[in-house]
Parts: structure tokens; C-alpha cells; sequence
């Protein structure tokens, strides 16, 4: 396997496009992951890049735009984990702006909740009925694997499972292509990589940048409770400017609690 392929994998252009990570939309007195951003912040967000012409769109939309080169003013949006939560709080905002996302779940979990995260508190995941549902509504669905595991850690036929099974299920589940794969809590490497190319999928989110940074590695910024209009200004300046630069402290501080 050609591990060093994946270095020369890279996006039509340049620079990595600007990708919003998200996880958990839903009112909340404990995050001990910050991985939760409450309702009424959620829409300010949307409504701040709505204000200034920008239109968050799914994964797939934009990788299709930026290769015809007309992505000027999207934004990738995207939620990791397949929380329940999506569908009362995020789904509406987002349709209500005109603005589509990319959900990745976690095809081994449906219909369960975040035991991964030790902590607590537990969030209901989505059903495969809903997982329907959110697709029907526009938004693209995407594989973070079968059980939320770090796989850089595993072995090849356990890769495997995650990245093929998973792909095969949710494909299953909703009768349309997966064609975006996301890592859990960010790790990979070369194999992992490779994994995702050879699974079939067309692109791979990670959360920093790095030497595999690429069309199966691509940078995502954090965005959580604390992200108001300043704060989200900032990031999406230095991710515009000095995408490059970027490294696990980019990532939200549950995400580096997550993968410790």
C-alpha cells in the first residue's frame, strides 16, 4: 500500500476549505467535553455567517464546488457523533437559513447513546428512522465508523470493519451513497488513511492539519458554546490565513480531553 499517496491526495486548490465542526445541538448544564452548543447560540451562528453572505453547505456540496471552482462564500458544515438532538434543534436552523450539513454517525450505535464518553452526560444518538429522516431532509450522511474508536490503535481486519461495514450499513440504511468518512476523535495515520481511500469513500474529514492533510484529511474548526461573533471572526480568519499553522490545539479542549 502507497501510504505517501495520501500526502499527494490534496484538494483542487491551494488552500483547505473552511469546515465547521459541530457535535451536539440541545439546551445543556453539563458539557464536561464541550462538545454541546445550546440552541440559541447555534442560531446566532448560522445567522453570522448568513449576515455575511456565506452559506453552510454539506461536504459534498462543497468538495463538488470547489472543483469547479465556484466555491466562493460556502462553508462546510459538519456534526459528528449522529446525536438525536439534531433533528429538535440543529435541523430546523439550518433549513431555516437555506443551508445544508454533513451528519457523520456512527452506523454500530444507532438508536444508543455516547458510552464513549465516560463522563457523561448521555446523549441519545440517532435511530436508523432518523438517520432517514435527516437524509430526506437534505443533509448529507456520512460514516464516523462503527463504535467511536480510535483507530489508529487497531488492527487491519478491525479497520476494516470500521471503515468498509460501516460504510456498507449506512448505505444500506438509506439507499444513496456514503461517500464522506470522518475520524474519530481525530487520530490517524498513513493506514488509517489509506483505509478510507480504499473503502470507497471520496473524502475524509480529520480536526488539525497535518502531512497527510488532503482530500482525506481535511482541517475542520472547532465551534462551540463560547463561539460568538468575535470569537467565530477569529477563527475564521487564522484558518483563512495560516491553515498550516494549525495543530491539536485548534481542536476544542473535550475533544483533546476525549483523545487523551
Amino acid at each position: 500500500m502507497d501510504y505517501q499517496k495520501a500526502v499527494a491526495d490534496q484538494l483542487p486548490a491551494p488552500r483547505p476549505p473552511v469546515v465547521l465542526m459541530y457535535h451536539s445541538v440541545s439546551p445543556h448544564t453539563e458539557d464536561p467535553y464541550q462538545v454541546t452548543v445550546s440552541p440559541h447560540r447555534f442560531e446566532q451562528q448560522m445567522r453570522w455567517l448568513s449576515a455575511r453572505g456565506l452559506r453552510g453547505v454539506s461536504m459534498a456540496t462543497l468538495i463538488a464546488a470547489r472543483r469547479r471552482g465556484s466555491d466562493d462564500g460556502l462553508v462546510g458544515l459538519t456534526f459528528d457523533d449522529g446525536y438525536a438532538d439534531f433533528l429538535s434543534y440543529a435541523l430546523p436552523v439550518l433549513l431555516g437559513h437555506g443551508f445544508s450539513a454533513t451528519a457523520f454517525v456512527i452506523a454500530g450505535r444507532l438508536g444508543g447513546d455516547n458510552a464513549w464518553d465516560a463522563e457523561g452526560p448521555r446523549k441519545p444518538l440517532m435511530t436508523g428512522s432518523q438517520v432517514r429522516e435527516v437524509a430526506a431532509a437534505g443533509i448529507e450522511i456520512g460514516s464516523h465508523g462503527l463504535r467511536h474508536v480510535t483507530l489508529d490503535r487497531t488492527t487491519d481486519l478491525a479497520l476494516a470493519r470500521e471503515q468498509q461495514a460501516s460504510r456498507q450499513m449506512l448505505q444500506d440504511l438509506t439507499g444513496s451513497a456514503v461517500g464522506g468518512f470522518c475520524y474519530p476523535y481525530g487520530h490517524l495515520n498513513g493506514r488509517v488513511v489509506d483505509g478510507v481511500r480504499s473503502a470507497g469513500y471520496d473524502y475524509g474529514c480529520a480536526i488539525w492539519t497535518s502531512e497527510l492533510t488532503g482530500a482525506y484529511a481535511m482541517p475542520r474548526v472547532y465551534v462551540g458554546e463560547a463561539d460568538g461573533a468575535a470569537r467565530l471572526r477569529a477563527k475564521w480568519l487564522r484558518h483563512r490565513l495560516t491553515c498550516r499553522n494549525a495543530s491539536p490545539s485548534e481542536t476544542g479542549p473535550g475533544e483533546l480531553r476525549r483523545s487523551a
